[in-house]
């Protein structure tokens, strides 16, 4: 699932990308508004993390640029500014959180799942097909009641295509929602994270098929 990250500090956020690709997101970083407003040209993302005090100018320009443009993508403001007028001013033009730094991460990322478990946002709190269970908040899997280690990116396969299943899920959805535009994959990534997937699934007793559609994608069904 990706994420656009909207932060000037190169420190803060590469910490924050690599936080995020923990936990089994995305992420795109963009330093200016510019490199911003270029991403969400581009779409796909399920949340913005948005710095307010740009080199370039100011944050809540690109959020009320989104909502004027009809871009309901949630919105977490991630700033130094703790002035109460300030935040009000932040949630009054749309963002949907605002968190003052200094943060501590793992309340950053809990806040990033809680916009996206919102109603008609990206993630629910349970997934299951067949004896596969997905708990979206921990990002825990379980086949027959007991606990399966995958990779985070082998959970976020994992989880799109149970968003999915029964439908067939094209190569192309699958590249853009789980690799940051900046960070090229392999020509056969996705059939490598297919494979990877579809022997753990069979590996732990899973009664499900992860069948490959040639030329179009991949779909996922009870067996």
């Amino acid at each position: 699932m990706r994420l656009l990250i909207v932060e000037d500090e190169p420190a803060l956020g590469d910490l924050l990308r690599r936080a995020l690709e923990r936990a089994g997101f995305a992420p795109d970083l963009a330093a200016t508004l510019g490199e911003a407003r270029e991403y969400l040209a581009l779409g796909g993302h399920a949340a913005i993390i948005l710095d307010l005090g740009l080199t370039d100018g100011n944050g809540l320009d690109l959020l009320r640029e989104a909502r004027r443009a009809g871009n309901s993508t949630p919105v977490l403001i991630l700033t130094a500014r703790d002035a109460p007028e300030d935040r009000i001013t932040g949630l009054d033009t749309g963002a949907d959180d605002y968190v003052v730094k200094p943060f501590h991460m793992g309340e950053l990322v809990s806040r990033v799942r809680a916009l996206l478990r919102r109603p008609d946002a990206a993630l629910g709190v349970d997934l299951a097909l067949g004896n596969v269970a997905l708990h979206t908040a921990t990002r825990e899997v379980v086949v027959a009641g007991a606990p399966v280690a995958l990779t985070p990116r082998e959970t976020s396969l994992l989880e799109m295509l149970l968003r999915r299943h029964g439908r067939v899920v094209p190569r192309e959805a699958i590249e853009q929602g789980l690799y940051a535009l900046d960070n090229p994959t392999t020509a056969n990534a996705v059939e490598v994270l297919v494979y990877r997937l579809r022997r753990r699934l069979l590996a732990c007793g899973a009664d499900l098929a992860l069948h490959t559609v040639r030329g179009v994608g991949y779909l996922l069904a009870e067996a």
